[in-house]
This record gives structure tokens, sequence and C-alpha cells, in this order.
């Protein structure tokens, strides 16, 4: 199944974002609100499977927000900076400059996730055993002085 739409992100640095998304021909749309380390996608499973986890999603945004893992190992190849997190490994992250590009989640030493943050305002998801994918494209950035409190309810 592919499908287009539209949708916004609300970020409140450091640790709030409520994403709302919707379908292309007012086929339906979907929210999710991510509050530190709480997510919430509420509503049928198919939406519930367009948000990636907690950990990418953050990685989607250029936050790296990792759950605590024993023993990293990094590697710096000129502005490239790459870290294998966990033993045995479990993340990935990528850095070129001072930006996340890339994470991935490792289980068993396969990808089983990732995240890419491209350059042009491009961010890729995706599920590789499912296929599942997810394509958004950064066309505006406006800076908010505050949002209401009632956004953060779903």
């Amino acid at each position: 199944m592919t499908a287009r739409g539209d949708g916004v992100a609300r970020i409140a640095y450091p640790d709030s974002v409520r994403l709302d998304f919707f379908l292309g021909g007012g086929h339906g749309g979907g929210a999710a609100v991510l509050i530190g380390d709480s997510l919430v996608v509420p509503g049928p499973d198919l939406v519930r499977r367009l948000v990636p986890p907690r950990a990418l999603l953050w990685a989607a945004l250029g936050r790296l927000d990792l759950p605590a893992e024993r023993d990293t190992l990094v590697r710096v190849d000129g502005p490239t900076v790459r870290a294998d997190i966990g033993s045995p490994i479990r993340w990935r992250a990528t850095f070129n400059g001072d930006s996340l590009s890339r994470l991935e989640r490792v289980d068993g030493g396969r990808i089983q996730e990732w995240v890419q943050r491209g350059s042009g305002q491009r961010v890729q998801y995706r599920h590789e055993s499912s296929g599942r994918t997810l394509s958004l494209v950064i066309q505006r950035s406006d800076a908010a002085s505050a949002f209401n409190p009632s956004i953060w309810k779903l």
C-alpha cells in the first residue's frame, strides 16, 4: 500500500513533539505525541505502524536519544563520525559534522530498521523485514514562541 499526504510537526525542545498527518484526498490521518520516553499513537494499528519507534522518531528530527547501553565504539573519518552502541551492537549512529545523519537499530548483527536524514530536507525511515517505509520532505520550518498546552493531549 502506498499513501501520500501532508503533515506538521510541532517541536518543543528538548523533549516534546507532536506530529499530525493527513492522507491525500481526505482519506484519513493520524497523530502522534512524543514526550521524552513516552510515545502515544492513538487509532488503528495502521496508524501506529506508520510512525517510527521513539528513538528513530527522535533521529528523524535530528536528535539522538537512545536507551542506555554498555560499550560504545567510535570511528572518525574526516567530518564523519560513526558510533556502534551496545555490546552486542544495538544501534549504529552516523554524524556528519555536528548533525545526526543516520541511525540504525541492529539485532542479531543485522539492521532491522533505520532513519536517514539526507541533504535537502529529506528524511527516510525503513523497517527492513516488513518493507515499510516513510519518506518525509521538510518544506518549511517556522519558529513559534509557545504552544497551547492542550496540543500535548490526544
